[in-house]
C-alpha cells in the first residue's frame, strides 16, 4: 500500500473495529476530479465461502457513517473525495502477510511497483512465505517477491468451485458473474480548499 493508504488505515481502524469488524485494507486513487477513498471491510474470523458470514449492505452504510465523521474530524485528504465501503468480494484483495498467509494455495493476481524478471504484473498459487518474502508458483516454477514491492493483489476465484461452472457467454468467453460483493456504500465528499469542509451528501 501507498504510505497515504498506510496512514489512513491507521487512522481509521480502530472505528471499524469499535463496531465489531475488521478494517482489511484501504485503497486511496487520487485522480485530477476528485480522490476515491476505498475501504474493505470483513467480520473477523468470517469464512469468506460461507452465505451469510460476511458483511451486508447495513455495515457498509454504517461504518461509512462513522468513517466520514472522523475524517471530518482529521481532514486526512485535502480536495474532493468519494468514498467507498464495500465487502472483500470472492476476488479480495490481499493486503499484509497474514493476509497471503491466510490465502496458501490459493491463486492470485499481483501487480508490482517495481519490474521483477520483466514483470510488473503476474498470476499463481500463494506458495509459501518466508519473513517478508512471499513465493508464487508462475507456471510452475518459483517466483519470490518481497512483500514492500506488492503494488495490489487479489485472489482469483475458483469460479467452478462456486458453483458457475464454465459456461460461455455469447461472445465465446467464459461468462463472469459479478464480483459477489455482499454490501457496498458510495458516498460523496465535496471538500473545498478553505480550511472548513462541507460535504454535499
Amino acid at each position: 500500500m501507498a504510505d497515504k493508504s498506510t496512514d489512513i488505515a491507521g487512522l481509521l481502524s480502530p472505528t471499524v473495529e469499535s463496531m465489531g469488524l475488521e478494517l482489511l485494507g484501504v485503497e486511496y486513487l487520487p485522480a485530477p476530479g476528485g480522490a476515491v477513498l476505498r475501504l474493505y471491510i470483513d467480520r473477523p474470523g468470517a469464512d469468506p465461502e460461507a452465505d451469510g458470514q460476511g458483511v451486508g449492505i447495513d455495515d457498509c452504510e454504517a461504518v461509512s457513517r462513522e468513517v466520514s465523521a472522523r475524517l471530518d474530524v482529521e481532514d486526512p485528504i485535502s480536495g474532493n473525495y468519494t468514498l467507498e465501503v464495500s465487502s472483500p468480494g470472492v476476488d479480495r484483495p490481499l493486503f499484509t502477510l497474514a493476509h497471503f498467509q491466510r490465502f496458501l494455495g490459493e491463486q492470485a493476481k499481483v501487480g508490482l511497483k517495481l519490474p521483477q524478471e520483466g514483470r510488473r504484473r503476474l498470476q499463481g498459487r500463494i506458495a509459501s512465505i518466508d519473513g517478508d518474502t512471499i513465493t508464487f508458483e508462475v507456471d510452475g516454477q518459483p517466483f519470490a517477491v518481497p512483500a514492500g514491492n506488492i503494488d495490489k493483489a487479489r485472489l482469483v476465484p475458483d469460479w467452478a468451485a462456486l458453483g458457475y461452472g464454465t459456461a460461455k457467454g455469447a461472445s465465446g468467453r467464459r461468462a463472469r458473474p459479478g464480483k459477489g460483493k455482499q454490501g457496498s456504500n458510495q458516498k460523496t465528499n465535496n471538500k473545498p480548499a478553505a480550511p472548513k469542509p462541507s460535504r454535499a451528501e
